[in-house]
């Protein structure tokens, strides 16, 4: 991966935490999401994306669902939450995931979820992650 997990969560994170929960609760647009939700979002990622990258480690394929993203973080009630603790489970997740990708089996690379979409890698999964995870920070307005 160009980027690490580990060095996107070290860059990302005074930036987190200079934004206020004002700011992080205004939504841009009625239908769009405030940046505690971008962030909740991320966190739903992290838990649906753990899965994938330790199950996949311990067989070859999976048949794991998808996740409807807009109704995770309607439930997960990220808009009701301090920002600052959105931060704090979004950067202790993402470190935790920086270790489990930094150690990922090679021989598992290989390995395939069945996703809803099509086949993807554990590889691919691991570095679309991390693509995943910049692209939204960029929408909070985070350069890592």
């Amino acid at each position: 991966m160009v980027t690490s997990l580990a060095s996107v969560v070290n860059q990302a994170l005074p930036q987190l935490s200079a934004i206020s929960d004002e700011a992080a609760s205004r939504k841009p647009a009625p239908n769009k999401w405030s940046k505690k939700e971008i962030l909740g979002h991320l966190i739903d990622s992290a838990a649906n994306n753990h899965q994938r990258f330790v199950r996949l480690q311990l067989t070859p394929e999976i048949n794991l669902p998808g996740y409807d993203q807009d109704n995770w973080v309607r439930l997960n009630r990220y808009q009701h939450k301090e920002w600052t603790d959105i931060v704090t489970l979004w950067t202790a997740y993402n470190q935790h995931l920086s270790m489990v990708i930094d150690s990922l089996d090679d021989a598992a690379l290989g390995h395939v979820w069945h996703s809803p979409d099509g086949d993807v890698t554990l590889e691919f999964i691991a570095a679309d992650y991390v693509r995943h995870l910049t692209h939204h920070l960029r929408q909070i307005g985070i350069e890592t």
